[in-house]
């Protein structure tokens, strides 16, 4: 499916994302991207409640992404609000995708989905 930007876009959940498309290395287990902009109050809330999951959880990585500046893959992800976060397993095949502030125990259950 082609974007009315011409960009390919893709189904998202069970895609593969590289570190080098997102600009960060990913974790050894599962990696947790969030897509963020920067006026966005429950951005930050997530980016907290994120970074406290994958401290906690060994090989979970968190990356964050400005979805102003990642307009392409923004647009390639048909990410439409944020925050958006994506689960990706260890080879960085999306697992799970959800819009919003996510809560701990639900990033929890979705990281066993992962690894």
């Amino acid at each position: 499916m082609t974007s009315e930007h011409g960009t390919r876009r893709r189904e998202a959940v069970g895609e593969v994302l590289d570190a080098a498309e997102l600009g960060a290395e990913l974790g050894e287990k599962a990696t947790l991207v969030q897509f963020s902009t920067a006026f966005c109050q429950p951005c930050r809330a997530t980016r907290r409640t994120l970074a406290e999951v994958a401290a906690m959880v060994e090989g979970v990585g968190h990356v964050e992404i400005d979805a102003e500046e990642r307009l392409d893959l923004v647009r390639a992800l048909g990410i439409a609000r944020t925050p958006t976060v994506l689960v990706l397993d260890r080879d960085g095949r999306i697992v799970i995708r959800a819009a919003g502030q996510p809560r701990r125990a639900d990033v929890i259950a979705a990281l066993g989905r992962a690894v």
